[in-house]
């Protein structure tokens, strides 16, 4: 059996140093407008040097997205069937809120994808994440139907959370320039915590 060559300590690092511009080239300029020449000065590298790790921008494009999707999962994964509902979804947003802070040009990359008409993700749009949003949406709605959260449309009630926290990394800097250069980051977390406890503790 013909074993996998591990990749040396320079190759590990260009790829993760390719990956990198990438996501600021194309969380910047969107799929088309990147060119594998911007990523590959981006990167510090030659284009012949990229083209030897990724033949092409759409190969990029694809690892990118890869890495991407199974992280954008994990915060609404992490929602506890066992745990008690408003602390289980006010810990959602703000999962979803640290996301946008911490990964916004992930955000935007995403974003970008979505606005395009998602050709490059929409398997995982109509499969992992919709089997994921429909798992949770039942979950909620189970909740509801104990009397142990306000009752409101389950899939809404995501969309809003999505919406409301990744507004914060796809529109940064008209946030920024709206509140004269504050930190969003600062305030947000607790307008969003009151904004959906209202809402779920309502009769």
């Amino acid at each position: 059996m013909t074993k996998t060559r591990r990749p040396t300590r320079i190759q590990a690092r260009n790829r993760a140093a390719i990956l990198d511009a990438a996501l600021e080239v194309f969380s910047a300029h969107g799929f088309r407008g990147a060119t594998v020449d911007q990523i590959a000065a981006a990167a510090g590298l030659s284009k012949p040097n990229l083209l030897y790790y990724y033949p092409s921008k759409e190969a990029i494009h694809e690892a990118l997205l890869s890495r991407l999707l199974d992280t954008w999962l994990d915060p609404l994964r992490a929602m506890d069937p066992a745990g008690e509902p408003l602390e289980e979804i006010l810990a959602y947003v703000r999962r979803k809120l640290e996301m946008s802070r911490d990964y916004p040009r992930e955000s935007r990359l995403f974003a970008n994808e979505i606005v395009q008409g998602a050709p490059r993700i929409l398997g995982f749009l109509t499969s992992d994440l919709k089997a994921l949003v429909d798992e949770k949406a039942a979950l909620l709605e189970s909740w509801m139907d104990e009397g142990r959260i306000a009752r409101v449309h389950p899939y809404h009630l995501i969309f809003s959370i999505w919406s409301l926290t990744q507004h914060y990394a796809d529109f940064d800097v008209q946030v920024r320039a709206i509140l004269d250069g504050d930190d969003p980051f600062e305030t947000a977390p607790a307008f969003l915590d009151n904004l959906y406890r209202r809402l779920l503790t309502s009769a």
